[in-house]
């Protein structure tokens, strides 16, 4: 009996301004607890992680802003929240790790994406570090660098 081939988890959100904003150090899978609705709501791909953040409380990781628009038919029965404040699910030694880098180093937690994956919903956050405005230049310069050199490449 031959092995079934491992999907590549399916993407629901990306904070992309998370990799221009932070030197991204570390990341961490962490599980989602989720009511139904949101459930329903990210499998029709309405989930935003734009404006989220995660932030630790009483040794739990617990993800705050992230908008996931409900959807008309499946959150007729329950006062749905889109920006609630959702707990993060990982282990005691990941959570109390994190715990130690934001607290002691100055380190910061960003989602950077939202997936699926065994068709459970996780989230992807980042153990990073802020960006200062000339590191987002150089970064800026970097990139429009690399997209002129394609083209020149490209061109001949």
């Amino acid at each position: 009996m031959t092995k079934p081939a491992k999907q590549t988890p399916a993407l629901i959100a990306e904070n992309r301004k998370a990799r221009f904003e932070y030197f991204i150090e570390d990341r961490y899978e962490a599980g989602l607890a989720l009511m139904g609705w949101e459930v329903k709501s990210l499998r029709a791909g309405r989930g935003q992680l734009a404006e989220a953040y995660v932030f630790l409380r009483g040794g739990e990781a617990f993800l705050f802003g992230a908008h996931f628009s409900p959807l008309n038919s499946a959150s007729s029965h329950v006062i749905a929240d889109p920006t609630r404040t959702r707990k993060l699910l990982l282990n005691r030694a990941e959570l109390d790790r994190l715990v130690g880098a934001v607290e002691r180093s100055g380190y910061t937690l960003v989602p950077l994406e939202l997936y699926w994956k065994n068709g459970r919903a996780k989230l992807r956050i980042g153990l990073a570090k802020g960006k200062k405005q000339h590191d987002k230049r150089s970064t800026e310069k970097e990139r429009d660098w690399a997209r002129d050199k394609a083209r020149l490449m490209r061109v001949r």
